[in-house]
Order: structure tokens, then sequence, then C-alpha cells
């Protein structure tokens, strides 16, 4: 098989004199890469370019660095009462050679000890709080309490508590081993007020209660808002505030319409203005028999609103029974 040893190009003169040009070679074998270039002198010869270069240039070869002997872990040169929060003074990923105590996590067969902690993988991919030591805790506390006032004299119960800040606000914190620090579910704000806190009337309560619906806790009386529509946790908080005092502002409204309401609309039974209470009120001043002293009536009216109410029972209408014979003057059968 024959192949291209040479090629030379040709220009007219005119050209020639402005341009210069170089005919290539291409070789088979490595051994044939190397060509000299030739140079003339020669009006119609060319000098030869050498595409291949020359790779007759060799690397050193690298030497070999000294190893260096290995260190024994700093944990073994620890001594027993050292200052712990100077070796881990913020969180970090575990690292064996600091902790001096014996660790072992990892699942492992029946009847074998677990891995320890030098190249333990579930020591590294975990959060630990080796940094929150009671030590730690001591000295952050003492370093923040220039900044602490002293607790109020007059908030050392519950109850006062409760009187003072009726507001309470609970929010969520997560701390996870992930990509990032951020959880959806730390913007969740719960906000809860006693309902007797509010100082409303019976008008406003009622219209209150009828809004938030199943938001209200008869048993406890409290009324908790939830707020999770905003992405951040501030804004959650300024978003349940706000729904709490329009709330407010709405039950202490009287529209003209609720004027109109009968006592069938009431969510629950009330004595004044009810027809029991005019019933008693004519019959009181037919029958001169009927006892209306002040304490006999008040009697009667809570046992009549606690049987609508709470509904029939047995403690309920002997109750009933007892107010009844009380307002009639008559003995207990």
């Amino acid at each position: 098989m024959s192949i291209i040893t040479s090629l030379n190009l040709r220009v007219p003169r005119a050209v020639n004199q402005f341009t210069s040009f170089k005919s290539f070679s291409i070789f088979r074998n490595a051994a044939n890469r190397n060509v000299e270039e030739k140079n003339t002198g020669g009006e119609d010869d060319f000098r030869v370019l050498n595409i291949s270069g020359n790779k007759s240039f060799q690397r050193p070869k690298r030497t070999m660095g000294r190893k260096l002997p290995v260190l024994p872990p700093r944990s073994n040169k620890m001594p027993v009462d050292q200052n712990w929060p100077s070796v881990w003074p913020v969180a970090k990923t575990f690292h064996p050679a600091s902790v001096p105590i014996p660790l072992h996590q990892g699942w492992v067969e029946v009847g074998s000890a677990p891995p320890g902690k030098f190249a333990n993988v579930e020591l590294m991919k975990i959060p630990n709080f080796l940094h929150l030591t009671p030590p730690a805790v001591q000295q952050h506390c003492e370093a923040l309490k220039k900044f602490c006032t002293e607790w109020p004299e007059n908030l050392e119960t519950e109850e006062s508590i409760d009187r003072h800040f009726p507001l309470q606000i609970t929010s969520s914190d997560y701390c996870h081993s992930s990509p990032t620090l951020r959880d959806s579910r730390a913007r969740i704000v719960t906000v809860q007020v006693k309902l007797s806190c509010l100082h409303l009337d019976n008008h406003a309560q009622d219209k209150l209660k009828r809004l938030v619906k199943e938001r209200y806790d008869p048993s406890t009386d409290i009324l908790t808002i939830v707020a999770d529509r905003c992405p951040l946790k501030k804004q959650n908080v300024d978003y349940a505030t706000y729904l709490l005092n329009v709330l407010v502002s709405e039950a202490r409204k009287t529209e003209p319409w609720e004027s109109e309401r009968v006592e069938a609309d009431m969510e629950k039974y009330v004595w004044e203005g009810s027809r029991s209470q005019h019933s008693l009120k004519e019959l009181s001043d037919k029958m001169s028999s009927v006892d209306a002293s002040p304490e006999t009536v008040t009697k009667y009216a809570e046992a009549v609103t606690h049987l609508h109410n709470k509904g029939e029972d047995a403690a309920m209408v002997n109750s009933y029974k007892e107010a009844t014979l009380s307002l009639l003057k008559k003995n207990r059968v």
C-alpha cells in the first residue's frame, strides 16, 4: 500500500513574495515522525513543516515523599479535669479523636458488640449535643445573666401571670440533620387566650363563640387560633394577632338585625328576658302565695337554666323540684 509522503504547494511568484509555505509529511510508523526542516534559497523550493512535533522529551520521574508517622488520638492525652467547652465549643460533626469517652453505635448481629467510635459513619451523620454539656450551659447562662432582669415579684403564681399576660403564643423550632436548617413546620404559630380575659358582655361572648366555632373550648374557656398561611413565623404571629383583634371588634358590634333574634336563636338558654321569667312575674302578680323573694327567684332561675343547658338527669330534676316547691311555699313531698 502506498501512502502520501510529502505535499508541496506552489503559488505564483506575485503571491510568493508575501507568503511562505511549508510542505508537511504524514508517516505511518513512529520511527519516521521526526523530520528536519529543510531551508533552501531557491525561489521554487519550500520549507517542510513538521506537524508531528518533537516528542523525544521525557517527563522526570516523581520522587516519593517521606511518610509522616501517624500520631496517637488526642483523647489519649486529655486530662480528666480539662475545660470541655474549650474542646467542643460549638456544634460540629463528630470527631472520634476529640472525645475521650468510648462510644458505640450501629446495628450488629445478636451477640456481638456495636462498632466503636473510630471510622463510625453512624456517629458522624447524626447531630450531637456535645457542645451543650452542663458546664457549657452554665457558662452561657453566666455570660447572659448581665443582660437579664430579675423576675417580677408580683408574678409568682399562674393566676397572676394569666391576669397580666393573658395572651399565650406558642411556636416550635426543629433541629435535624439535612442540607438546610429551615423547616416548614417552624412557621406554625398557636395563639391562645382565655375568653374571660377579654372582658366581653354576654352579647359579645355569644357572638364571638359563633364566629370561632370549634376553636373555643368551653371546658377550659380557652380560644385557640392557629396560623400557618405565611412563610415566616413572625408573619404568622402578626396575622394571628390581627385575627384576634378583628374577632373581638366584630363581637362587640351590634348589628340592626340582631335585635330580631328570638329565644330559639340563642346558643344557650338565658334567664334574662326569657318566657319563664315573664311567666313567673305574671304568676307572682296574680297569686299571693308565690314567694317572689330574690333568693327564691335566683334559685329557681339557676335550676331552670341548668336544666336547659346541661340536660335532664336525676340531680337536675330534683334541684328543679326543690326550687319550684320553695317558690310555691309548699313542703317537700
